[in-house]
């Protein structure tokens, strides 16, 4: 009885470094680093809406004051 048991205990550690070594052999090689997040076409494209904002703001603010019956300010 004793002989199984040692033979179990010597299969279970060959399987354990089998299964521990095998995966290594066939390791890919890691992905390439991604490109970054933001170029300087997003930034430029921020900085047009926050303009066009800024420009749509200040003729509904300047021209009603113009043209319109009611006194806003």
């Amino acid at each position: 009885m004793a002989k199984h048991s040692f033979f179990f205990g010597a299969v279970a550690v060959v399987a354990l470094i089998v299964a521990v070594a095998l995966p290594a052999v066939q390791a890919q090689s890691p992905a390439p680093a991604p490109e970054p997040a933001s170029d300087g076409t997003s930034i430029d494209q921020g900085i047009a809406y926050v303009l066009m904002l800024v420009a749509l703001v200040l003729t509904y603010v300047i021209h009603p004051l113009e043209a319109s019956p009611y006194k806003l300010f």
